[in-house]
């Protein structure tokens, strides 16, 4: 994607859709709303963030989100 701004619209979009599958439509509503909480988290960052950044933002705790400096 382009943006995360874009990729939150094309969510919409799809979850407008009411044929839909009900796994589908979960899958999109948990995505929206881990890309929502990314972008309130990171007002000034526009890129499309990754899984991994997600799961970040969400668990910043996780081992694999360990930030080491040098």
């Amino acid at each position: 994607m382009e943006s995360i701004e874009k990729h939150i619209e094309i969510d919409k979009e799809q979850l407008s859709d009411p044929n839909l599958s009900p796994q589908r439509r979960r899958h999109i509503q948990s995505e929206l709303e881990d890309l929502q909480k990314y972008q309130k988290n990171h007002p000034t960052d526009h890129h499309d963030p990754t899984s991994l950044e997600l799961y970040c933002n969400a668990n910043p705790e996780a081992l694999e989100c360990r930030v080491y400096d040098d």
